[in-house]
């Protein structure tokens, strides 16, 4: 088993989204494989916490007031 990777970003930081973000099927009211959000977008860290099977920190980013969006570490970079 490997240690788990601490988080590089914090509750609260601003972020940007690094690249478009796709629907997984994780929002039932838009199209899979649909655009979530474009690269570049401006969120906020709502929340941060960790996939247990890959051990890596998922941030929930709050993108506008009604999409919260689940992200890897590699997906966002801080303002």
């Amino acid at each position: 088993m490997t240690d788990p990777r601490l988080p590089k970003y914090q509750w609260g930081q601003r972020v940007k989204a690094a690249v478009d973000l796709i629907n997984d099927g994780s929002f039932p009211d838009a199209p899979a494989n649909g655009l979530l959000i474009g690269a570049g977008a401006i969120g906020e860290i709502v929340q941060v916490g960790r996939h247990t099977l890959a051990n890596v920190p998922i941030y929930l980013v709050e993108y506008g007031e009604r999409l919260v969006v689940g992200c890897l570490e590699e997906e966002i970079t801080v303002l």
